[in-house]
């Protein structure tokens, strides 16, 4: 890929060009501290992000910490509900007595 090139370029219609280099960064009041971290991805992966962030008017850092709270947010709702289904008292807890077979309906 040359640089400044995109990836995707056989994509696009000639008419239509995001300009993937510079995203006006806006100030925001963050109430949580955050932190700097450095991820290695495929070049592919990169221009997808420089693509969506711009498509999403963010930037690529915050579009990645965006994906990164609704995965752990997702994640922890599932395994609360895992959990509460694991610690669930059964109703359906055999007395040790068989279980019906399937022809066998009343």
């Amino acid at each position: 890929m040359a640089a400044g090139g995109c990836v995707l370029q056989h994509l696009r219609a000639p008419w239509f060009e995001i300009n993937t280099n510079f995203v006006l960064h806006e100030l925001r009041v963050n109430l949580r501290p955050v932190k700097n971290v450095t991820i290695s991805m495929e070049d592919s992966v990169a221009e997808w992000a420089r693509l969506e962030a711009a498509r999403r008017n963010t930037s690529v850092s915050r579009l990645v910490g965006e994906m990164l709270a609704e995965k752990m947010r997702h994640d922890d709702a599932y395994e609360r509900a895992m959990q509460d289904w694991l610690h669930r008292e059964r109703s359906w807890a055999s007395d040790g007595a068989a279980y019906p077979q399937r022809g066998d309906a009343a």
